[in-house]
């Protein structure tokens, strides 16, 4: 290298300056570098790094395609500047080559620097334009291309002026010219390269009304998160609201990442499948086998049979490539941080050396902190890479999960319950997205390891062996916690699934625990589950603190063997303050990955069983497309069905056999039969919903769908109707006329914008069928799917109805139309009817034909015909219909029985609105005063201001803002236990007194290396130093099981709160709360409870003593540092400010976005069918994606904070470390070496500690949101007890069944209008009373009153002279039975569901079974009694559900019966005979029945007609019909007269 430097002269070759001379760099007060060194190395590292680099950039450079950037000033100047280098460079050439030749004196080095400088200048301004081009702001490259040349120039800098003033003048003036103009030229380009260019034109990244401004920020930026400053300023100015959220990056949502792992995913289908078939492939040859023995296909086929498609395989290919960027960053980091050990000797050896120059120390508190302020930047960009991972995870498996459920088989439905999927999308996926930022710990763990007992052999020689046979003696014992740890974690899953799915149920029949009085019955399942779960949770945390207790305890085990071995084994082994530092900073780097790689390894168990669970389910067979063909049939008939067996799964017996069926285009066919006997099923095989076992389904053309219980989206009423399609106003106004649902729109809050809430809460049953109606029709497709839409609406309605959209002369003429129907009032008018048995296919033919045939459908119709006949001729007033077609409004109506300011007004609404409708009988002279009424009426009461903004129904969810109330730490100490807290915090302190105790010893023991010690002093140091050791871990470990042990306290309390409110509730509450809000909090939140909080506790409390321990230490050793612990400590707390205020307020507003995308996806699975026949698919995908990116949109911000937060922090430790490191060298004469030793140790860990702690104040603040969410739905208003003690009434009670309203009165709420208005009535006992009426005049609210579902204003109700009132609920709703209009089963066996506290013999469920007509059923089943009913009882039709709320109440056989239009969807003869039970097994019962169908009450003893909530009439049947009041009309008006 010297040869270089040589100076040519004209008198010959002289030597120039040597490259390196320690004299001039290191043996002196004023260090300095050799010329020879300044010219050759510092100006090639800039250039050499650039030339290595610009190959692979150029690349990068050619795939990016941003657009490109217009030519700015910020450009231009940044090009003339690079061109005035590369001219400067050139210009030291020529000048070199001008000495050359006039012999003035030259060496090499002046030729090849400044002309390899020259045209790296050249291609960093190419780079400058050619990156303008691809779009690319802010260059990382160039960045640290001027940063290294911009240091490289710093030591000339400061040389040459050195040199100029010992010399007293510039020797070659031209060269420092050049020079000085060089480095001015480079500091202004590298302060250029800081500012960033305008975004790119015809850029490929869409842009956002709101867009991240990571986009376009620069990379500095960038580096240090400064870009996230915005928003932590704004956090902390006021609570962060969903509209201060960025837009999701383009990388980053849901319809770029989840079709990116579907591909891969099917593809890894595809190669599963593949190699199965190249095994059976393999193994054909070998069928031909003598007869009975076994052949190789038969031993390994089940084999074959089992591989499966790898979901690991699809993830790593899917999301390896991003996720290793941060990999790489991770092996920098690791490798850097090593370093400071290294100068942590360096350090000591200054301190033991009193000659050392003060530079030196001052250089090494520099490196010390550039070292750490490196590791920071590297750690947090690959923290960031590891994050966004996680986040891309997590929405690419929500993603499949909800397209998978789209599309699932119903065998596959059936093992996988609503609950399951929602913990698969909830707690599987939330769990592959923590584990993901963790998961580079599996190789970088292991090299830590490796190289800090490399490091550590250097120092301590063959001593470290001990350390490692100790560390080897814990593997075993930790893979052992590991195994049970994994069957706890798989055994804690069932149990949280059983209880999300039982709680799933229990809140969707809420209303019919309520009514029957059974929560109790379910409180104690749920409670027993949970402690079976809490059970599993006490165990795990057994092996918690035990597995703290060897990982805390495991460094310093073998710190202390080691350092034991090493005094001992040789007599001239001294432990000095260098060996023992420097080791003890090398074994608190080894602590973190010792500490962190049980847990990875514990989390990665966790995953492999959230793993198995998603490939199970994404596993699971889907509806096979090909079922039913969709071409040209060759008859070219719209339906045909050839010899089709269909079942519900393909091991499931068939519930159609051999069914044959061609329905001619444009027909209309109705589909008749008993309850049970496959009219759904057939429907259902003909949209490809079951299994088909043979046969052919042929459909040509488009279809529409309507379910028998209409399917209602939470939307308004319009989106509803609309269904996706393009909105055509006229049309849409048709429908609504036709579908009867004009008059509806008048009567709600906001006409066709009203919103629905789930479930379709604030509709009745009628509304929802006629709404699905709607879709149907609005939906203008070629074949019409109806399941019985005309059982849930009144007579009339129906009739209205059938005539304008079903019927010959309906909306629907031309069109296919197959009508499931137990009404035969219309059967004469339909083309053909196919009669279904048992599911086959009994008689098929018109209506003339089946007479004819004089068969058994001719003897149905003959028996039940009579009431039913309608006159063909009789015209349909149409405008008359619309008046009085609320008729069903309100039959459910306490649907809109809620606390909700909305709700309430809607419900005050439609009942002035009703009240004008149902004015005046249905005299057609009226009809226009009583148009001119209602809107009168619509004009009066609705405000001026409500007008413009609809009312929603289903309310927001609160948003808790600001700091968490102190009083929500207190709920959750007080249910840990206060004196249990406080010996928390006490072992704590304990533990970080002995671990402070334990290092000062240590540096005590460091210092004797100077005195000759005896082997007692030396055997007394080893064995306090162990002493304090072990009773650290010992303190440790009661520590982290205390904690544990009393967060499950606190879990098991708040859960059994929560579950005990939400029983004890109004049922007003569920009406207008959707259930996926309240799922989240016994999901989410108690998993929140139950797991993070405790573990973020310890976390906690670890670090801020940690870091306490620090400061203490650091003060004790250089008390000059209080200098800067304050200012320090104002950063500090100013920082964590910013960040705990943004920081929460994003978990809160995270937590708020994930509810909707649980109740939208358990809206879409109730819906599924309803969905694929309408061939929504895709609108239901976007829509969940939509939903889907709401919440990562606040989740996104919540990971770059941390990373914005870190960076601060740990600068701040960068400080600490500094500042340690200074006063050190500041103070070295009076300073040991094991006192430097120590501080400056503790300093070097100290950075982690701090961030951590930040992390955790606000993680707490975070989780213990789940507290406020879980304490908030504790403390909703609860309905009357269940049991007042000193008011039971008898055993026997009501023994005659007298039931009285005196001066009864009711409102839904305070201040709203009286439903029931001063009802004076008496019932006696054993009375029959039917209860009709117009919607809305109250008679579904005097039922509810009875059960006092709703509580009275005034009057009261006496039962048997007790007043209802004065009892507890469950003695009063015990005694009673109703059977509801919806039945409702729970999952569980048949006997389950007929009595849930096993009070009855199988005798008497027997004997109910056979009254309500399902003895036979239930005995064809193979399990009897003990069949299991799936969710909600799907596997049963809706009839059979009905008959066994029938077989409910038979089995316990009140005093009062209670029937609220139970029989709307069973047929008429299965209702003849439900009627004809009622009337002899309850002969001696009163009986109260709200009348669907008026030919049931006729002969009742008396009926009772409401209007507006007041008696109209009260009087036998025939009395009432004689007098032609309200009751004649509506019995003229269902065809009874």
């Amino acid at each position: 290298m010297e040869q270089l430097c040589h100076r040519h002269l004209e008198s010959g070759s002289q030597p120039g300056s040597r490259f390196w001379d320690p004299n001039i760099t290191l043996h002196t007060d004023s260090p300095d570098l050799t010329s020879c060194f300044q010219n050759t190395i510092l100006v090639w590292i800039p250039c050499i790094y650039l030339w290595v680099i610009f190959p692979l950039y150029y690349l990068y450079l050619r795939q990016s395609n941003r657009g490109y950037i217009r030519v700015t000033i910020l450009n231009r100047v940044k090009t003339v500047l690079g061109l005035l280098l590369w001219i400067i460079s050139w210009l030291d050439l020529f000048y070199s080559i001008d000495a050359m030749v006039n012999q003035k004196g030259w060496s090499l080095a002046h030729f090849i620097s400044p002309l390899l400088l020259g045209v790296t200048m050249l291609l960093a301004t190419f780079l400058i334009q050619y990156e303008r081009l691809r779009g690319i702001q802010s260059s990382g490259v160039l960045f640290f291309f001027w940063l290294i040349t911009l240091l490289c120039a710093v030591l000339p800098f400061r040389s040459k002026i050195l040199t100029a003033l010992r010399e007293g003048g510039v020797s070659d003036v031209f060269r420092f010219t050049t020079f000085y103009i060089y480095f001015a030229l480079v500091l202004v380009q590298f302060c250029l390269c800081c500012f960033i260019e305008p975004p790119p034109y015809f850029s490929s990244v869409t842009s956002e009304v709101n867009s991240c401004p990571e986009v376009n920020a620069g990379f500095l930026s960038r580096l240090t998160f400064w870009w996230f400053t915005g928003m932590a300023i704004r956090g902390y100015k006021h609570p962060l609201e969903d509209k201060d959220l960025w837009a999701l990056n383009n990388d980053d949502r849901s319809d770029v990442i989840v079709p990116k792992l579907l591909k891969e995913w099917e593809k890894e289908k595809l190669k599963a499948q593949r190699k199965q078939e190249v095994f059976f492939t393999k193994c054909s040859p070998m069928v031909n086998n003598l007869e009975g023995e076994p052949n190789e296909v038969d031993v390994l086929l089940p084999k074959a049979q089992q591989k499966k498609p790898s979901f690991l395989i699809t993830l790593c290919k899917t999301f390896g490539p991003y996720f290793l960027i941060g990999s790489a960053l991770k092996l920098g980091q690791d490798l850097l941080s090593f370093v400071n050990p290294q100068l942590l000797k360096m350090l000591i050896l200054f301190i033991n050396n009193p000659e050392a120059r003060n530079w030196w120390g001052y250089g090494i508190a520099i490196l010390m902190f550039t070292s750490s302020v490196l590791q920071t930047l590297l750690l947090h960009q690959h923290f960031h890479y590891c994050f966004v991972s996680g986040m891309r995870l997590r929405t690419a498996i929500v993603g499949a999960i909800y397209r998978k459920s789209l599309f699932i088989s119903n065998s596959a439905k059936q093992s996988s319950t609503v609950g399951e999927i929602v913990n698969l999308m909830s707690v599987d996926a939330q769990r592959f997205m923590d584990l993901t930022p963790f998961l580079n710990m599996l190789w970088s763990a292991p090299l830590q390891i490796c190289l800090a007992l490399y490091f550590l052999w250097q120092y301590l020689g063959p001593s470290v062996l001990a350390g490692v046979a100790v560390m080897i003696l814990l593997i075993p014992f930790n893979a052992i916690i590991a195994m049970k740890s994994r069957s706890f974690q798989a055994q804690q899953m069932q149990c949280k699934d059983l209880r999300i799915k039982l709680m799933n149920e229990i809140l969707n029949g809420i209303k019919v625990l309520k009514l029957y009085a059974w929560e109790e019955s379910f409180k104690q399942k749920i409670l027993s589950i949970r402690e079976q779960e809490l059970n599993i949770l006490k165990k795990a945390a057994y092996l918690n603190a035990l597995s703290t207790f060897t990982w805390s305890s495991a460094p310093f085990v073998v710190t202390m063997t080691t350092f034991a071995v090493y005094v001992y084994v040789d007599e001239n082994n001294v432990l000095d303050a260098q060996k023992a530092f420097v080791s003890l900073s090398l074994f608190n780097i080894l602590r973190f990955p010792l500490n962190m790689l049980p847990q990875v390894i514990s989390s990665i168990v966790q995953a492999t069983v959230s793993l198995n669970r998603l490939q199970n389910f994404l596993g699971h067979d889907e509806l096979d497309p090909t079922s039913v063909e969709r071409e040209d049939t060759v008859t070219g008939d719209a339906i045909t069905v050839l010899n089709g067996t269909f079942s519900w799964g393909r091991t499931s017996p068939a519930v159609l056999d051999r069914i044959n069926l061609i329905v001619p285009r444009g027909s209309l066919v109705a589909v008749v039969g008993h309850v049970g006997c496959g009219k759904s099923s057939l429907v259902s095989a003909l949209l490809g919903e079951m299994e088909k076992q043979k046969g052919k389904v042929a459909i040509q053309g488009s279809v529409a769908y309507v379910p028998q219980q209409a399917w209602i989206r939470n939307a308004s009423l319009k989106d509803n109707i609309v269904f996706g399609e393009p909105l055509n106003e006229e049309k849409y106004h048709q429908v609504l006329e036709v579908c009867a649902l004009t008059s509806d729109l008048n009567v709600l809050p906001d006409g066709d914008q009203t919103e629905i809430g789930e479930k379709g809460i604030n509709l009745s049953g009628g509304q929802k069928q006629r709404v699905s109606l709607a879709r149907a029709v609005y939906s203008d497709m070629d074949i019409y799917l109806l399941d019985d839409p005309l059982s849930a609406v009144d007579a009339h309605v129906a009739k209205h109805i059938f005539d304008k959209v079903i019927g010959p002369e309906g909306a629907l003429k031309g069109k296919t139309r197959v009508l499931v129907t137990h009404g035969i009032n219309f059967l004469p008018q339909v083309d053909q009817i196919v009669v279904l048995v048992n599911g086959k296919v009994s008689e098929m033919g018109s209506y003339q034909e089946l007479q004819n045939q004089n068969g058994a459908f001719a003897e149905f119709l003959r028996t039940y015909a009579q009431h039913d006949e309608v006159e063909e001729d009789e015209p349909t007033v149409a405008d008359e219909d619309i008046e009085i077609l609320a008729e069903d409004s309100l039959s459910n109506h306490i649907d809109l029985s809620d606390q909700e300011p909305s709700a309430a007004e809607a419900r005050k609404h439609f009942m002035r609105q009703i009240s004008v409708l149902s004015a005046d009988g249905e005299a057609a002279t009226r009809k226009s005063t009583r148009k001119r009424l209602t809107q009168k009426q619509k004009q009066a009461k609705v405000p001026a201001d409500a007008a413009s903004e609809p009312k929603r129904l289903i309310q927001m969810e609160k948003v808790e803002t600001g700091r968490v109330k102190l009083i929500v730490f207190w709920q959750y100490l007080k249910a840990v236990g206060p004196y249990v807290s406080m010996l928390i915090c006490l072992l704590y302190c304990c533990q970080s007194a002995s671990a402070i105790g334990a290092n000062f010893w240590l540096s005590e023991w460091a210092n004797d290396s100077g005195n000759n010690k005896t082997q007692s002093s030396i055997s007394l140091r080893v064995g306090v130093y162990a002493a304090l050791g072990l009773t650290q871990g010992i303190l440790v470990m009661a520590a982290s099981f205390t904690l544990m042990i009393g967060g499950l306290g606190a879990a098991r309390h708040l859960q059994a709160q929560l579950l005990d409110n939400k029983l004890h509730t109004p049922q007003a509450f569920f009406d207008t709360t959707p259930i996926g809000r309240i799922i989240n909090r016994f999901g989410k939140d108690i998993n929140v409870i139950d797991e993070v909080i405790p573990m973020t506790f310890q976390m906690f409390l670890t670090t801020f003593f940690v870091s306490l321990s620090t400061l203490i230490v650091i003060l004790i050793s250089t008390p000059w540092f209080i200098l800067v612990i304050l200012p320090l400590t104002l950063l500090y707390i100013l920082v964590q400010r910013f960040y705990v205020a943004t920081s929460r307020q994003l978990k809160r507003l995270e937590s708020i976005s994930r509810s909707p995308v649980y109740s939208h996806f358990s809206e879409t699975i109730t819906g599924s069918s309803v969905i694929r026949a309408y061939n929504r698919e895709k609108s239901f995908i976007a829509l969940n994606d939509i939903k889907v990116d709401a919440n990562q949109k606040s989740h996104y911000p919540g990971i770059v904070s941390n990373r914005w937060l870190g960076i601060r922090i740990e600068f701040i430790g960068s400080c600490i470390v500094l500042f340690a490191a200074l006063f050190v060298v500041i103070g070295r004469k009076h300073l040991n070496p094991g006192i430097v030793g120590l501080s400056v140790s503790y300093a070097l860990q100290v950075t982690m500690a701090l961030n951590w702690m930040v992390r955790m104040t606000s993680d707490l603040e975070s989780n213990i949101v789940a507290v406020e969410r879980v304490k908030e739905y504790s403390e909703t208003t609860t309905e009357a007890p269940w049991v007042i003690e000193a008011n039971r009434p008898g055993k026997s009670w009501p023994e005659a069944g007298n039931v009285k309203f005196n001066g009864y009165s009711v409102r839904y709420r305070e201040g709203l209008d009286l439903v029931l208005k001063d009802l004076n009535l008496s019932i006696r006992g054993g009375e029959k009373v039917g209860i009709v009426g117009r919607t809305g005049a109250g008679k579904s609210s005097m039922t509810l009153c009875l059960f006092r579902i709703l509580e009275a204003s005034k009057g009261e109700i006496t039962i048997d002279g007790v007043k209802i009132a004065d009892i507890g609920l469950h003695d009063l709703r015990s005694k009673l039975t109703i059977i509801p209009q919806d039945p409702v089963l729970f999952s569980g066996t048949l006997r389950m569901n007929l009595d849930p506290f096993d009070h009855y013999s199988d005798e008497e469920v027997w004997s109910v079974l056979e009254l309500s007509h399902l003895k036979q059923y239930v005995l064809s089943l193979s399990a009897g009694l003990h069949h299991e009913c799936s969710e909600g009882g799907e596997n049963l039709s809706v009839g059979q559900r009905q008959l066994v709320c029938l077989a409910r109440a038979l089995l316990r056989k009140t005093r009062i019966l209670i029937l609220d239009e139970a029989t709307a969807a069973i047929d008429l003869e299965t209702d003849d005979l439900i009627q004809s039970t009622i009337r002899t097994q309850f002969d001696n019962c009163t009986v109260l029945t709200i009348a669907h169908r008026l030919n049931t009450i006729l002969d009742y003893d008396r009926v009772l007609v409401l209007d507006k909530g007041s008696i109209a009439e009260f009087d036998s049947p025939s009395n009432l019909m004689a007098q032609k009041g309200i009751f004649y009309n509506m019995a003229k008006d269902a065809g009874l007269t």
